[in-house]
């Protein structure tokens, strides 16, 4: 029996170094603290660079507070049952506004929306994903539970 034949055509420049076909990359970063006592928080600036389709935009940057994310992960729970939706870094109630507890935090709300976006169902079957990342007046009361 033969093997098959392969080709072996060297890939063009473009094929090498050019965008991957489909790609979705997604950055939490910039933690910026606001407000006074009792009404202090803190957001994250949330950057995405995409060329898919169900995107309106290449190129975003929202920003978004921890309820923010709490809210869009249970708005996806219910939009994809068929998706296990990863959880959130826990709730902090001590030192919430201590650059170490934030830190710890953008890298949990980063590595969460990282899986997110990087699951082929929720790229191009979710409702809120695309509006989550890129809407800069994204209203968590429009996605009402």
């Amino acid at each position: 029996m033969q093997a098959p034949i392969q080709s072996t055509r060297a890939q063009s420049f473009d094929e090498i170094y050019g965008p991957p076909e489909n790609f979705l990359e997604v950055e939490v970063k910039n933690p910026q603290t606001h407000g006074f006592g009792r009404k202090m928080f803190t957001d994250y600036e949330v950057v995405c660079r995409t060329n898919i389709p169900a995107f309106k935009l290449k190129f975003s940057s929202v920003r978004r507070r921890y309820s923010d994310f709490e809210h869009f992960r249970e708005v996806l729970e219910r939009e994809s049952s068929r998706v296990t939706i990863p959880p959130l870094p826990g709730k902090v109630f001590t030192n919430r506004f201590s650059d170490d507890v934030i830190e710890h935090r953008r890298e949990g709300l980063q590595r969460f929306l990282q899986i997110v976006v990087g699951h082929p169902l929720l790229q191009t079957g979710s409702k809120v994903l695309a509006s989550f990342v890129q809407d800069p007046n994204w209203d968590r009361s429009s996605w009402s539970m």
